[in-house]
């Protein structure tokens, strides 16, 4: 098992880090849309859920992988009423034939206030 943190995420000495890796998959830790401050990102739920999801393509780039590499996807709302939104957001960022499974519920008080939380598994092949 390979343990996956930057320097900035320990500094914040987290319960848990960004990413594991075990045989051939990735799991990565849930994201929402905070920018480099550890802020959620003003603008709602587009654009936490596109914040987010950069935050998952920066981390996959990392370890030289990309969304491509994406094959299972959880994301918790704080309002479920949020869901046609954040899924347009969402599949902006994937292929259209490319798409991850996908799981999404609604849950209260996500880090931060945040309305979104995606949680996602990716392989090394």
């Amino acid at each position: 098992m390979q343990y996956i943190n930057s320097p900035e995420h320990l500094a914040q000495e987290m319960p848990f880090s960004e990413a594991t890796i075990v045989n051939n998959v990735v799991y990565l830790s849930g994201q929402i849309g905070s920018n480099a401050k550890n802020e959620v990102v003003s603008g709602g739920i587009t654009a936490e859920t596109a914040q987010a999801l950069r935050n998952i393509q920066a981390l996959l780039e990392r370890m030289n992988l990309s969304l491509e590499h994406v094959f299972k996807c959880t994301c918790m709302l704080s309002d479920i009423k949020d869901w046609p939104a954040m899924s347009k957001a969402y599949k902006a960022f994937f292929s259209p034939n490319k798409l991850p499974a996908r799981s999404a519920f609604a849950g209260s008080g996500l880090a931060l206030g945040a309305k979104v939380e995606i949680e996602c598994m990716a392989t090394l092949q």
